[in-house]
């Protein structure tokens, strides 16, 4: 257990403002309640609040309440284990963390697994929570096995960090633990601050896991920064990346976690290199304002030893953290930190790197792309209409639309694809469409009116 005490007088300004912000009384329900915090909580924990909505609404439709046997955790999908790892190794740090006293630590680790679950898992997963309420009657192929694990691993990641949180967010925590204990009754006591501090289980940690998942998100992160930075809409599907492999970016690795990546990024292939020469010109320079005041003297030596880096010492700068460099027969440690690295885009490609992680971007598009992007973007707007429309999440509707030129090629060769991204029985081409909802969009030089309504029992 943790004495909240010793961390407030230790940390007392950060715990303190989470010890405020958390302050929210429970609400009666005999549902997952779908309301949330009615004042604003700040990012942290108007995220936490955001995963908790989500998880209840759907559990509300599917009608779980934990009544099923739990899945073993090796049973789960690799996702699944992965937060389950990841729960258990930041219950793990906190615990370290409160037994240090040290509550910001303890704070900082539990804000990454809250980023972690909601802009990750929960993202990655949202496919199994959409299938209809049985799940081999939905649209979307989603087993029983895996939408069951899916509730199971959301639900014990909500009750641990209800737990990990309730040393420094007391109020916030009991009202995430009381709304989810209410309903699913799996635990003996009636409020979070009765119950032992979560225990990490050792056997549930998979290390080389959660390496596999960090690089596969910072892979994803910085070829969003490259759309981004090219303008292109990650709607618009491309046709490859490259991806530079070293000690630190393993390709065997990356291959485990391949289909991820694309799927997040919307690229249809990666391709590997060991030299990230033909993608991309780098260049070192010594920051002076880091090195001066530790070399003195030997600064305008080690700038110029700096500057003569080629690409292969920089790769292995990136990598290892550090390089040596010899001035006047002695031999001085330079950290990576202490070097700026620009980069120099070769040909094409739209290059970023982070770190050992070099990745380059094809961002040519031809018309089959363009094509998948246009039907991308009718998706896009269809659901839009369906959420103005306040339609329930497994509502079929039927779509009438009227467009020309490309986008009705478009949308004639993608026709599946959009049916079944919008839980649409019927796709049809009409002049002037009709519906509970219709609107009219610009999607690239085309005009689109679209009309939908809900499809009859």
């Amino acid at each position: 257990t943790v004495d909240p005490f010793k961390v407030l007088a230790r940390h007392g300004a950060d715990v303190l403002r989470w010890y405020m912000m958390s302050n929210s009384p429970p609400w009666d329900s005999m549902k997952f309640s779908e309301r949330g915090l009615t004042e604003t909580r700040g990012r942290f924990f108007g995220t936490i609040e955001n995963v908790y909505k989500f998880f209840a609404s759907y559990a509300n439709i599917d009608g779980f309440v934990y009544a099923q046997a739990r899945i073993a955790s090796a049973e789960r999908l690799e996702l699944d284990r992965w937060i389950l790892s990841r729960l258990n190794s930041t219950a793990r740090t906190a615990d370290q963390a409160y037994e240090g006293y040290d509550g910001t630590r303890a704070a900082r680790t539990i804000e990454q697994f809250v980023d972690e679950l909601s802009n990750w898992y929960i993202r990655r997963s949202r496919y199994r929570f959409w299938a209809g309420k049985k799940a081999n009657d939905s649209i979307v192929p989603v087993s029983e096995h895996s939408k069951l694990s899916a509730y199971q691993t959301t639900c014990e990641c909500l009750f641990g960090l209800a737990g990990m949180m309730s040393p420094i967010a007391p109020f916030f925590s009991d009202w995430l633990y009381r709304r989810l204990n209410e309903v699913v009754q799996a635990q003996a006591h009636t409020s979070v601050h009765l119950t032992y501090f979560p225990e990490a289980d050792d056997s549930i940690v998979e290390t080389e896991l959660e390496h596999r998942m960090e690089l596969a998100r910072r892979i994803v992160q910085l070829v969003l920064l490259l759309r981004n930075r090219s303008k292109i809409n990650v709607r618009q599907p491309l046709s490859r990346l490259l991806l530079v492999t070293g000690t630190s970016v393993d390709e065997r690795a990356v291959e485990r976690v391949k289909d991820i990546i694309l799927e997040e990024v919307n690229v249809q292939a990666i391709e590997y290199i060991e030299d990230s020469s033909g993608v991309v010109k780098r260049s070192a320079k010594a920051d002076y304002k880091k090195l001066g005041p530790r070399l003195g003297k030997q600064m305008k030596a080690a700038a110029t030893a700096i500057a003569a880096f080629d690409d292969a010492a920089i790769g292995r700068l990136l990598e290892n953290g550090s390089a040596e460099i010899d001035i006047d027969g002695e031999t001085r440690t330079i950290a990576a930190d202490e070097i700026e690295v620009s980069s120099e885009e070769i040909g094409q490609w739209s290059v970023a790197q982070e770190g050992a992680i070099t990745v380059a971007l094809d961002t040519y598009i031809d018309d089959a792309l363009r094509s998948q992007g246009n039907a991308r973007e009718v998706v896009n707007r269809v659901q839009s209409m369906r959420k103005a429309c306040d339609f329930n999440l497994t509502d079929r509707i039927r779509i009438e639309c009227h467009t020309s030129g490309d986008l009705l090629h478009a949308i004639h060769d993608n026709a599946e694809f959009i049916r079944n991204e919008t839980l649409a029985i019927a796709l049809d081409y009409v002049e002037e469409p009709t519906g509970e909802r219709t609107e009219q969009f610009e999607i690239g030089d085309e005009v689109l009116k679209v009309g939908i309504a809900l499809a009859a029992a």
